[in-house]
């Protein structure tokens, strides 16, 4: 019996190490990991922003003009940026917006 278990332990290392030294060789070979599932998750990441920005500033506008009817709608302050922001063309918030 134990002569048994040594042949089959001794069996699993040369498998083992058989195995090892062939994908060692067999690597530099293998095709590279395909970068579309990665690049298919931020266009689309992407354009749920660019739709969430579009619904985001549509609601604005028509949540002004219910109270400014007929007037032309200030530019939108940004939700997520606290910082200082210059507008080139265009009329800017007051602060307290």
């Amino acid at each position: 019996m134990a002569s048994y278990l040594w042949r089959k332990y001794a069996d699993y290392l040369h498998t083992k190490w058989e195995r090892t030294l062939l994908w060692d060789m067999l690597e530099p070979y293998r095709r590279p990991k395909s970068f579309t599932p990665l690049v298919t998750i931020y266009v689309a990441a992407f354009y749920t922003g660019v739709i969430g920005a579009a619904i985001t500033e549509q609601l604005y506008k028509e949540e002004y003009w219910e109270d400014h009817p007929g007037e032309a709608v200030p530019l939108m302050k940004p939700k997520f940026y606290g910082g200082p922001w210059k507008v080139l063309r265009g009329d800017v918030l007051p602060p307290n917006q």
